[in-house]
């Protein structure tokens, strides 16, 4: 059976990249897809390796019926470019910074995840760490519309 993996990246892995996660994972189960479509997700930075998401992130998800309590965050590692089929950056200096790390034959592999919300006006999914709960709610707006744009793809490559 064919399988696809998916690292959601951004610069800490505790707010923006976790709550892509969780939503994608909440729609692969969904969709029934679970063990078909493998998702992770990773920071650039190591500040905070082994922490849970941001409280806010937490409760902002939680709301929206997404659990991110287990998850912990972790550097994006060299293997990982091998290792998944996609590496979804949040925003362009996340996009940077993993192209830089990537080996050039995978570097068709590393994308903005807005690019697979159809109709976003943003491209990039800004970072709320600084700012308030709307912030974080700003970001859940903006995965859930790409996750779902990005599972409408990874069906056409379980099918290939």
């Amino acid at each position: 059976m064919k399988t696809v993996s998916v690292c959601f990246v951004c610069l800490g892995n505790i707010c923006r990249s976790p709550t892509a996660e969780g939503v994608m994972l909440k729609r692969v189960a969904e969709a029934g897809l679970d063990g078909r479509i493998v998702v992770d997700s990773a920071g650039t930075g190591d500040w905070h390796v082994g922490a849970a998401p941001d409280a806010r992130a937490q409760r902002a998800a939680s709301r929206r019926g997404y659990d991110l309590s287990g998850l912990r965050a972790r550097q994006i590692a060299a293997g990982d470019f091998g290792r998944f089929d996609l590496v979804l950056a949040m925003d362009d200096a996340n996009l940077g910074a993993l192209r830089r790390l990537c080996p050039p034959e995978l570097r068709d592999r590393v994308r903005l995840l807005m690019a697979f919300a159809p109709d976003a006006r943003e491209r990039e999914v800004a970072d709320p760490y600084y700012g308030g709960e709307a912030g974080f709610e700003a970001v859940l707006d903006q995965c859930e519309a790409a996750c779902a744009g990005l599972l409408e793809g990874l069906r056409g490559r379980l099918s290939d």
